[in-house]
């Protein structure tokens, strides 16, 4: 015998909106579900090669260090020393460009910061690229189910109008099965904002390590050494090389 309530009931039940909106719901939650689980894994990678910055700097050169951070071409901390490389190849015409540019008015230090800065930028966009699917999941999903709730009860009430029938038995049935819209639309929105949060969090941690691997890169462009503290003791030397 087939239940008369339930999610089968609602969608055997429901109409072309009543539908609409529980398939809406259904991509949301199969979307923002995609971005955490990517996101989290990007993450995972990160936070790994973040541990290789100390192994960078206590390499015999910079080639041997830029050899810790292995061959991935997207790892952003290779990114960033070779970026601080380049720019300071570039600005002191090492790569074998002799001719007058413009950046000549800059000096090593500013030049390095703005290559360094832009690169992060870069790196730091690529991180939030999908966030605004979370966030945007969030903050709808909860009003598309209550749009769903309100449709069903709308046509509820219709329907016990219409057969002139308001006892308890008669309303409960129908008004709560387009209940179950609002519940969908929760279970939705939270794992979304909830995603959203702990990828935020993760995000501003690798931030704050990128900012202090390039910080500690600019140093030794223009130093070469690393300067992680006061005091000579805190200064981490690396010979130069290409």
């Amino acid at each position: 015998m087939e239940t008369q309530f339930g999610l089968a009931h609602v969608w055997s039940q429901g109409d072309i909106v009543t539908k609409s909106v529980a398939i809406l719901l259904l991509l949301m939650s199969l979307a923002s579900w995609m971005v955490i689980i990517i996101k989290a894994l990007d993450l995972r990678r990160l936070s790994a090669q973040a541990k290789a910055t100390e192994s960078f700097w206590h390499s015999a050169d910079f080639a041997d260090g830029l050899s810790k951070f292995g061959a991935d071409p997207a790892n952003p901390f290779r990114l960033l020393a070779l970026e601080g490389r380049e720019a300071t190849a570039h600005v002191l015409h090492k790569d074998g460009n002799t001719k007058p540019q413009l950046h000549d008015a800059l000096d090593l230090s500013e030049w390095v910061t703005r290559s360094l800065r832009n690169s992060i930028d870069d790196i730091t966009a690529n991180m939030q690229s999908g966030l605004a699917v979370l966030a945007s999941v969030g903050s709808t999903a909860p009003f598309v189910g209550l749009f769903g709730t309100v449709w069903g009860i709308y046509h509820a009430l219709l329907a016990i109008g219409l057969n002139g029938q308001a006892s308890i038995d008669k309303v409960a049935g129908p008004v709560g099965e387009s209940l179950i819209m609002t519940a969908m639309g929760l279970a939705v929105a939270i794992p979304a904002v909830l995603g959203y949060n702990a990828l935020v969090r993760g995000n501003k941690s690798v931030s704050g390590k990128l900012n202090r691997f390039a910080h500690d890169l600019h140093a030794y462009f223009l130093t070469g050494a690393r300067v992680s503290g006061p005091g000579a003791a805190n200064v981490l030397v690396m010979r130069k090389g290409s």
